[in-house]
């Protein structure tokens, strides 16, 4: 089949910015942040480079990717396709922060 290509998922937390424009985990009035999944899909733009960095949604909400791993082809529609990554990144005390999350 020729249309397959790699797929991974991306576990990651959605971002907001701060007043000076840094970018921040989106936390609830509790204070509290979810993890969520998203794959590589045959049309995702740019390139994943490395843990924290951000992408775009397909409904334009900015996620910072804090854990990786492949997914078999046949099972890629278990996860919802990214847009397109960014060359923008989550600091490390905040990527840090989200990973405590993973367990």
């Amino acid at each position: 089949m020729k249309d397959k290509y790699e797929v991974t998922r991306y576990i990651g937390v959605p971002v907001d910015t701060d007043q000076s424009g840094n970018y921040i985990i989106k936390k609830d009035e509790n204070g509290e942040f979810k993890l969520h999944d998203w794959r590589t899909g045959k049309h995702t733009k740019g390139k994943f480079k490395k843990l924290g960095q951000l992408f775009l949604t397909e409904n334009n909400l900015l996620v910072a990717v804090i854990k990786t791993e492949p997914v078999k082809f046949n099972n890629r529609h278990q996860y919802t396709p990214l847009q397109r990554f960014t060359s923008e990144n989550l600091s490390d005390e905040q990527v840090l922060e989200a990973k405590k999350r993973l367990d």
